[in-house]
Order: structure tokens, then sequence, then C-alpha cells
């Protein structure tokens, strides 16, 4: 029988603030990919108006459930991720250089972004088994370091590096709120800097190599590798403080800014709106954040509570480091600003995010 308390705490704030925040970001997009183009990309605007709403769609779908029922079903989703990571490395379709996308008919998904909601609830089940007052110790943080280790390989191999990383700082950040013994962190830490040149040496790419050294001087390659954070803050800078106007902004209508509906999107939105537009969609992000967190706070039950932190980190991060690549405080990563940024699976797993978080949120009741 349908529980009417579940209308009752149902969370119509967080809700309106994920409609509010899609909303803006379809308007952006339009202006990104109409203003003084020669070649109008109108069709984007519209395809991505088609998956905003599949997303609702799917958030919808994820709040219907009772979300304890992923405690059962975290491994088979984990596996099935992986599987899709392992099938795009063989049967992937390459744009830019990249084999990140698997074409399902005329539809092609990107499972690394599907994988993140997959580690994020196997290592919430995980931790909500193992967590502990005095902290989890090396022993403890083995599972979590292969369940994590498995799809950043993968991930890497595509090659999307910035993916791969937002994957490992998302675990990092659960792992962090659910405590680690100080021995294992001082392990980890010790770890890590030691495997820094290793990485440099050894396993980056040059391209990677070239961002990074850019980053700290972008002035290095102004035409090359530096040209888009250059760009980027040229169009920031010049919104001022109310910015130039719906469809004025002359640093995207001129295409001086590349990629300017997907990872440099904020930088149209800065120029357009200028300082209080940005500050107003930073306020609706940190509104966000903090729903999340509250979301987390209220749940009662580990495996609700990890959940919900893991899915707000994600959040976090995915704006932290989209915002501070674009203002060059940052490597250029290619990370999506969530909800605003052009592309499908983005949109949908965010969207499938809030879900999860809305589940959590209208069940609260049950364990009071």
């Amino acid at each position: 029988m349908f529980d009417r308390r579940l209308v009752q705490y149902f969370d119509w704030g967080l809700l309106g603030l994920t409609l509010l925040l899609g909303i803006i970001g379809l308007i952006i997009l339009y202006s990104a990919v109409t203003a003084g183009m020669s070649d109008p990309q109108r069709v984007l605007s519209l395809k991505q108006l088609i998956w905003f709403c599949v997303g609702l769609v799917v958030m919808v779908a994820c709040f219907l459930f009772d979300y304890k029922i992923l405690e059962r079903w975290s491994l088979p989703l984990y596996i099935f991720c992986v599987l899709l990571l392992i099938a795009v490395l063989i049967f992937g379709k390459y744009v830019g250089g990249s084999r990140r996308w698997l074409a399902l008919g005329p539809v092609s998904i990107q499972p690394s972004e599907l994988i993140k909601i997959a580690v994020i609830i196997v290592v919430a089940r995980y931790y909500a088994k193992v967590v502990n007052t005095i902290g989890l110790g090396i022993r403890e943080l083995v599972y979590p370091m292969i369940v994590t280790a498995i799809p950043f390989a993968l991930i890497v191999g595509q090659p999307d590096l910035g993916t791969a990383l937002l994957v490992v700082v998302i675990v990092a950040s659960m792992t962090i709120f659910v405590k680690i013994d100080r021995r294992a962190l001082i392990w980890i830490i010790a770890t890590s800097t030691t495997a820094l040149p290793l990485v440099w040496f050894f396993f980056l790419k040059v391209y990677q190599k070239k961002r990074i050294l850019t980053f700290l001087n972008p002035d290095r390659d102004p035409l090359g590798a530096g040209y888009h954070i250059i760009q980027s803050k040229i169009a920031i800078g010049s919104g001022m403080i109310f910015g130039k106007g719906f469809l004025k902004g002359t640093q995207n209508a001129l295409e001086f800014l590349p990629e300017q509906h997907t990872d440099f999107i904020f930088s149209v939105l800065a120029e357009e709106w200028g300082f209080v537009g940005s500050l107003l969609l930073l306020l609706l992000f940190l509104m966000l954040i903090v729903w999340g967190l509250n979301v987390a706070q209220g749940c009662r039950e580990p495996f609700g509570t990890i959940l919900a932190v893991g899915v707000t980190a994600m959040i976090f991060w995915q704006v932290f480091i989209n915002l501070g690549m674009v203002m060059g405080l940052m490597p250029v990563v290619g990370v999506p600003l969530p909800l605003i940024s052009y592309g499908g699976s983005s949109v949908v797993t965010m969207m499938m995010c809030i879900g999860l978080l809305l589940n959590v949120s209208m069940r609260r009741f049950m364990i009071e």
C-alpha cells in the first residue's frame, strides 16, 4: 500500500533547485551555440532539452524505490558498469582523439559517467558495514582501493584523466567522512607523494604534461595549450559586473572561446551575465551542496548517510574542478559543469544523483 508520508516528506526544495539549475543551463547553452555563430548549432539545444527530459524521468525512477535495495544490487551494478568501460576500450568510437563513447544505435553513452554512481554505491555499502569510531586502517581500505583502481585504470586508458581523478577524489571524500586511522592516512600520503615523480615520468602522456605546464605558465604556449585558458579568462573578465547581455558575448560570438558549450560554458555565462550572474549561479550550486549534506545529516542509518555524502561530493568536486579549470586556477582536465555543460550522459547521471538524494530524503521518516 502507498505510504502517504512519502509525499509529506518529499523534498520539494531540492527538486525546485534542480529544475532551476537545469533551466539556467539550457538558456546558457542556447547562447553558447547560437550567438553570432556562422553556423548556429541550435540542434544541440534541442538535444540537451531532450536529455534533460530523459534525466527527469530517470530522476523520478531513482526516488520511487527504496534506496536500501541498492545495497543488494551494488556489486552487480558496479560489475555491469566496469564491463561497459571495457566495451568502450574495445568497441568505443573515437571523438577528438579519445575513445569515451559507446554507440547504442542512434544514441551514444559515456560509461565513465555511470561508473561514478556505481562506485559511490558500492563503497557506501562497504563503509556502512565496516565504519567504526577509531577510524579505518589499511586492511579495511583495501576493498575501496581495488574498486576505485579498476575503473581508474580503464578510464585513463580512454584516455580521460580528469574523470579518472574525479572518481578517486569522490572515494577519498567518502573515506575521510567515515574517518580514517591516522597511521593509514600517513601511509597513503607518503605513498602518494613518493609515486608522483613516477606518475610524471612513466604515466602521463605528453599532452597531459603540456596542460600542467601550461597551467603553471599560460603564456608558455598562448596559441596552443594555453589558448583555452587565456580566452576563457578574457571572456570572464570582459563580463565585468553585469555582463554584456544575453546573446551579446563577443568572445563567444566571434568564436574565440573553444569548447564553449561543454567544459567552458561558465565563461559564456560570465561574459554575458557578468559577476552578478556568475555569483548567482555559484550560490545556487552552494545551496545544492549544502542541501545534499543536510540530507546526509538527516538520515539515521549509515548506508543512506554515506550514499548522500558520496553524491554530494561528486557534485562539489565537479563544480570545484570545472570552475577552477575555466578560471585558470587548475589544469584543463575536461570535467563538465553539472546540469549546465552540454552532454546527455552528464545530465542524466547528475539527475540520477539528485534522484538518489531525493530518495534518501523522502524516506528518512522510516528510520526516525
